[in-house]
């Protein structure tokens, strides 16, 4: 197989670099990542090809394109390429780098006929409560949300286009190995450990009862592999299904370290466009992908603690 990955060297990114490996003995895979968000410690060990330029700046067809498909095509491109801080306020650049990094894969995916999976997010559906399915309207609160919203209209558009499939995962609050380059933009789960581990008392917005789909960048991914090889265009929600407040998380973060720290509770920077809640329906992604996350909370929390102590 043959194999190219955008966004490779970033936390969702490399975790699905080593996936596709693992499961794909002998694949050819080239990594595209300009390194702004991304880590080239996530792919110590990796064999393939790395190309460091943004997407929105690439010539796809000078890149990959002069090779003869006939013998050697690309079976497959996963765009997790993106602006992925959702504090930054510069609207330009985020719908810039996001929407037309987009645009040009999308072009060079219908040309040569290639699937394409993309990473939209749940930030698309903005500052509701409850379960968030599919089929409700886009929301977005701020400029992240809203070049997520641009990638889904123009996802769609394509997939009626071409005869290949145009499919997007829609990320909810994933956590797990590989992030910690990310620093602020780290998940939460991430960055309550790193305050228990400090001995600090860990902070989390009044009162703690904001309620995330936090999911396992082990289900993440194994979301994303069950996109690529399902055949469906759409977009699809991968989450946990569970919605877990902030409170629950510190409790889950206590037990695997062995420790007992409370929480510190402190005013909301981010009120204007922060989602108190997050809640994925699976239902959609359960039917036509077949996907199931297989790490509870508990679990997820357990196996990350494990693997950042180790």
């Amino acid at each position: 197989m043959r194999i190219i990955v955008t966004g490779g060297a970033g936390f969702i990114g490399s975790n699905l670099v080593w996936l596709l490996l693992e499961q794909h003995a002998g694949a050819k895979l080239h990594v595209v990542d300009d390194f702004s968000s991304g880590d080239f410690r996530n792919l110590a060990g990796f064999p393939g090809d790395v190309v460091a330029r943004p997407c929105e700046e690439l010539d796809w067809e000078a890149q990959f394109g002069p090779l003869d498909h006939s013998v050697d095509p690309v079976d497959a491109i996963y765009h997790l390429a993106s602006i992925t801080d959702t504090t930054v306020a510069d609207q330009r650049l985020m719908v810039w780098r996001n929407v037309e990094g987009f645009r040009r894969v999308i072009r060079y995916a219908l040309k040569r006929g290639i699937p394409l999976v993309y990473a939209s997010s749940g930030a698309t559906y903005g500052q509701v409560d409850g379960v968030m399915r599919e089929n409700q309207p886009p929301a977005p609160a701020n400029v992240y949300g809203f070049s997520k919203t641009i990638l889904d209209n123009l996802a769609r558009e394509a997939a009626q286009m071409g005869d290949a499939p145009v499919t997007g995962v829609r990320y909810f609050n994933v956590y797990g190995p590989r992030e910690a380059h990310k620093g602020k933009m780290a998940s939460m789960v991430y960055q309550l450990y790193r305050q228990l581990k400090n001995g600090e008392r860990p902070r989390v917005f009044r009162e703690g009862q904001h309620r995330r789909d936090f999911v396992y960048v082990k289900d993440a991914v194994a979301g994303t592999l069950a996109a690529g090889s399902a055949g469906q265009s759409g977009v699809f929600n991968i989450g946990s299904g569970t919605a877990t407040s902030f409170n629950e998380v510190i409790v889950l973060l206590n037990q695997a370290l062995g420790i007992s720290l409370e929480p510190e509770y402190i005013d909301n920077p981010y009120a204007e466009f922060y989602q108190h809640h997050t809640e994925a329906d699976l239902a959609r992604a359960q039917e036509m992908l077949g996907y199931q996350p297989q790490w509870t909370p508990e679990q997820g929390i357990a196996d990350y603690v494990a693997w950042l102590e180790g």
